[in-house]
């Protein structure tokens, strides 16, 4: 890595890619939604969500949509119906997001069955 695109002194993390994306999709759900979208149904409705995640209110759902939305990484898509249809979807810029979700999913996969031992080797 000689390429330093978040330098380590003198800049607030809020001012880098990192913290830009971190206050993207920080938070204890925001990954979690990102991914069924992208892994599972391309669009889901909000209870169908719901059951997916299970742990999280409907409280903390709705807000953790209509933050990522304000943001741009998913579509919400009402339809004018009785009883009230809304679906919601990655959008473009969430799209995106994608090869980053795939790299934490490698990662995890090659690390999750190696505990907490310390890899000796140095980068």
């Amino acid at each position: 890595m000689t390429d330093q695109v978040c330098p380590l002194a003198g800049i607030d993390l809020k001012d880098t890619g990192f913290g830009y994306t971190l206050s993207l999709i920080g938070g204890k759900y925001k990954m979690i939604i990102l991914y069924w979208l992208s892994e599972y149904k391309p669009v889901m409705r909000f209870n169908e969500m719901k059951r997916c995640i299970g742990s999280i209110s409907y409280k903390t759902l709705s807000l953790s949509l209509k933050e990522l939305e304000a943001d741009g990484l998913v579509t919400r898509t009402e339809y004018p119906q009785i009883p009230p249809k809304v679906e919601y979807a990655l959008s473009a810029k969430g799209r995106t997001l994608i090869p980053v979700l795939d790299m934490m999913c490698e990662w995890g996969e090659k690390y999750r069955h190696q505990g907490t031992a310390l890899d000796p080797t140095p980068m």
